[in-house]
């Protein structure tokens, strides 16, 4: 049953819609018993930050994704998966990246979903620019070597 599903993978400026979006996967199914999203916010950093900025590589990041998606739906059995990720200029409290993962239990839908942020945060080519409160624009950020850690668990 995992192998007919395909991810569902945008790269977008606009904002998306939560509910939405598993109400397009789990509409007229009866086969899915647990869906679970993982919606990633634009933090403020205790007040310092007024925007992130988030650039990509067209079509590199959206074939990246692809296959983190496809190695979830090969890994758990999977009803449906959806990856929505943002770019451009965002202010605190905006959305950035949203994971959808369904499946017939929770367990595989909890697993897919934090097994694809892991590896959304240490190999999607992202790449962030913090601006400051104070008007200053701050360099790009580093990749988090707690990033590398958290995808480090799922290599078999």
């Amino acid at each position: 049953m995992s192998g007919a599903v395909r991810p569902t993978i945008r790269i977008q400026v606009g904002d998306f819609d939560t509910a939405a979006e598993v109400a397009a996967m789990t509409q007229g199914r009866t086969d899915i018993g647990a869906v679970v999203t993982f919606c990633g916010l634009c933090r403020d950093e205790g007040g310092q930050l007024s925007a992130l900025e988030l650039e990509h590589y067209p079509g590199m990041a959206e074939a990246e994704i692809g296959r983190i998606a496809t190695e979830a739906v090969g890994r758990w059995p999977l009803q449906g998966v959806t990856v929505i990720h943002r770019y451009g200029r965002m202010k605190p409290g905006d959305n950035i990246v949203l994971v959808v993962t369904a499946s017939t239990h929770r367990q595989a839908a909890f697993e897919a979903a934090s097994f694809l942020m892991d590896y959304l945060k240490s190999r999607a080519p992202f790449w962030k620019k913090e601006h400051g409160a104070d008007g200053t624009a701050g360099d790009w950020v580093d990749a988090k070597e707690a990033d590398d850690e958290a995808a480090a668990r799922w290599r078999r």
